[in-house]
């Protein structure tokens, strides 16, 4: 039976556009991370105390969840996703040192660095490749990062009341490993099968994903060698 030249117009045009998306979401999605590590590397060589990346980061949500989708459909977008990324790279800057003066830091923070590019090129390729359409996960994972999202509030709050609680700190870890797994094989997925058409938005989730999972390495890791 021949293919009706309608439909296969439609779904060619489709996958133009989908690997369109693609492409600019690789791309800015490079240019942020280098422009990330760099604000982390000025962080760190600055010294800068843990608070100041305790309110970086708390700018960095605001505008995450006030200003992105605003801005989005827009060339702006683009300046409040480098702000963004910008805000967490410097934000990670006093992590980083704290983990850079343990006895095995380097090592700790090359191994959570290696992981979590593993992990991410691997996800992404068998999402590119496979062309399968997780869909299904999405209710899921985004249940999950609430619980996460709450549990790690309550241990923040009881660490600075004087009620530390490294037990929760651990899970609370473990569960946003997990979860930013499923996030990058998901929004990958709803890239290449058109369920995201806007690359700034895929651009902004996927480096949350990764920055993500790589925080919550360094964590598991410091934990499993006593630090």
């Amino acid at each position: 039976m021949n293919q009706n030249p309608q439909v296969a117009v439609r779904t060619a045009e489709s996958a133009l556009a989908s690997n369109r998306v693609l492409r600019n979401t690789y791309m800015l999605l490079s240019m942020t991370l280098l422009f990330s590590a760099a604000m982390a590397g000025l962080s760190m060589a600055l010294n800068v105390p843990y608070v100041v990346s305790l309110v970086t980061s708390i700018v960095a949500i605001v505008l995450l969840w006030f200003v992105v989708p605003r801005t989005a459909e827009s060339s702006a977008g683009i300046f409040v996703v480098f702000g963004v990324t910008g805000l967490l790279g410097f934000g990670l800057g006093p992590i980083l040192n704290h983990y850079l003066h343990l006895p095995n830091g380097g090592q700790l923070v090359m191994t959570a660095m290696g992981i979590t590019g593993v992990t991410f090129v691997g996800l992404s390729a068998y999402a590119v490749t496979s062309r399968r359409s997780f869909s299904f996960l999405g209710s899921f994972l985004m249940a999950g990062v609430l619980i996460a999202f709450v549990a790690g509030l309550v241990s923040l709050g009881a660490a600075m009341f004087g009620y530390p609680m490294p037990g929760l700190a651990l899970a609370v870890s473990a569960m946003f490993a997990v979860l930013m797994v499923g996030m990058i094989l998901w929004q990958t997925s709803e890239i290449v099968n058109g369920g995201e058409t806007n690359y700034i938005l895929a651009t902004v989730g996927l480096y949350v994903s990764i920055y993500n999972l790589f925080t919550s390495l360094l964590h598991l890791l410091g934990f499993s060698s006593n630090d």
